[in-house]
């Protein structure tokens, strides 16, 4: 098992190396001047060259690479020389010292995704760290949502089968499958949060926290998640029902369901003891891979409902083409995507015999 998990690691370690590189080769040859984005329009000449030889703009391409690799790892080379852009500065850096031999230094650190172009030089680790959890706890709460209903109707349209009711699950499924997010995101804003506002009591736009109208503070909202997770948990929602209807129905198939019929059990009894468990591995492969989607598709659902996450911090920063925020928010779904996959994994063993034994 320990050998397993070291092989994918190895495989998600080499996933995102290959990320990096296609992210770091995507947005460096996008034409622009990254100097002059981050000065906008009070650039100078002096100005330019400072920005650029603080950043390494002014160095090839392929130098700029291996410095956007030595910000990323953990384990990184520092120089000792402060003209030096791998200077070990406080400042950019939080390391702990390993190794320093002459004038470079060996540190741990952690991941370095450099600083906004457009929020005052704030580091993209405190943007990503300030909306991330937002949006962790929206694609839960739509996932959740997705999982308990669908796993529901999927069973009940299994028990069903060919009758009018499966027919209307199939057709509830099929269109939130079909819909695109940022229609029914529209749909609900208007519907539930303007046109009936009056009896659901929601807003049509609104995060977590909120502050209070002296601004003193902020506090939870937790209303305002209804609308977005929902909106979020269709499209997986139909895809769980499918799953979950197929793969009960390939179960009951099986021998050991049939003996379970002959000893006098229910349905009810069968599908509790024997069936569930053994249908539940295409409902986590799925769920696995729309959670960690979910990162990247509440980009619209966030930008809606004002969901203060990190979708709708993506939408902003590619408005104002701040190439760090973009990047460092694409590694970290990528990475949330490999850490899901491994995860998922174990799970698969613990949910089939047959997988742990191999």
């Amino acid at each position: 098992m320990i050998r397993y998990l070291l092989n994918k690691i190895g495989y998600a370690l080499l996933t995102l190396f290959g990320v990096i590189t296609v992210i770091f080769v995507l947005f460096t040859i996008l034409p622009g001047d990254p100097a002059r984005m981050m000065l906008d329009q009070n650039e100078n000449s002096e100005q330019l060259a400072i920005v650029k030889k603080k950043y390494g703009f002014d160095k090839p391409i392929s130098t700029q690479y291996l410095y956007y690799l030595n910000d990323l790892s953990p384990i990184s080379f520092h120089s000792s020389n402060q003209e030096d852009y791998t200077f070990l500065s406080e400042g950019k850096y939080n390391a702990f010292e390993l190794v320093k031999l002459g004038n470079t230094t060996t540190v741990l650190k952690t991941p370095y995704l450099r600083e906004s172009f457009q929020k005052s030089g704030k580091k993209v680790t405190d943007v990503i760290g300030n909306t991330l959890p937002n949006t962790f706890i929206l694609a839960i709460f739509a996932i959740i949502i997705a999982i308990v209903i669908g796993v529901f109707l999927g069973i009940i349209s299994a028990l069903y089968k060919d009758t009018l009711l499966d027919r209307i699950i199939a057709l509830i499924s099929t269109l939130g499958m079909s819909i695109p997010s940022f229609f029914s995101a529209i749909l609900f804003a208007w519907l539930f949060g303007f046109v009936l506002h009056n009896y659901t009591g929601l807003n049509m736009t609104g995060s977590l926290y909120e502050v209070d109208d002296f601004g003193e503070g902020s506090t939870i909202q937790w209303k305002n998640i209804i609308l977005p997770s929902i909106v979020l948990g269709i499209r997986p929602l139909g895809v769980v029902i499918q799953l979950m209807r197929n793969s009960l129905l390939e179960t009951f198939g099986q021998d050991y369901i049939r003996t379970a019929k002959a000893k006098g059990l229910n349905s009810y009894q069968i599908i509790k003891n024997h069936a569930l468990k053994n249908s539940l591995n295409p409902v986590v492969t799925a769920i696995s891979g729309w959670f960690a989607s979910m990162l990247a598709g509440a980009v619209f659902v966030e930008y809606i409902f004002g969901w203060n996450g990190l979708g709708k911090e993506i939408v902003e920063a590619l408005n104002n083409l701040d190439l760090p925020v973009i990047m460092g928010s694409v590694i970290v779904i990528a990475t949330t995507f490999v850490v899901i996959n491994i995860l998922v994994d174990m799970v698969y063993a613990y949910l089939d015999p047959k997988i742990r034994l191999s």
